[in-house]
């Protein structure tokens, strides 16, 4: 199991504490891989994308409406986390749903 995220994200932390088994994949140093990507824009769509962060307020109107793969491997931190990747079964996020289908929380 892989989980892409923010080191500094507490949301990733919070993830990466209850499932000790997780290789963790700072997506700042090592870029999630494209095809993981493509699978997960097509699992979620436009949710891939975290329009509440930081990172989204700071990019200018124009380059918003860039496709959304592309702006998440120019800003990685863009990426809604933790995208979790157990086989051939991602998740997004770490709401209770996650935590269920994980057999966590």
């Amino acid at each position: 199991m892989k989980m892409y995220g923010l080191k500094n994200c507490d949301t990733c932390r919070r993830a990466y504490r209850a499932l000790p088994e997780v290789h963790f994949v700072d997506v700042r140093e090592t870029p999630v891989p494209r095809e993981v990507l493509d699978r997960a824009f097509a699992a979620f769509g436009e949710a891939l994308v975290n329009r509440r962060s930081t990172t989204w307020r700071r990019i200018d109107a124009a380059e918003r409406e860039a496709p959304p793969l592309d702006l998440i491997g120019k800003y990685p931190a863009l990426m809604k986390r933790p995208l979790i990747e157990d086989g051939e079964t991602l998740y997004l996020g770490w709401d209770s749903s996650v935590q269920s289908a994980l057999g966590v929380g």
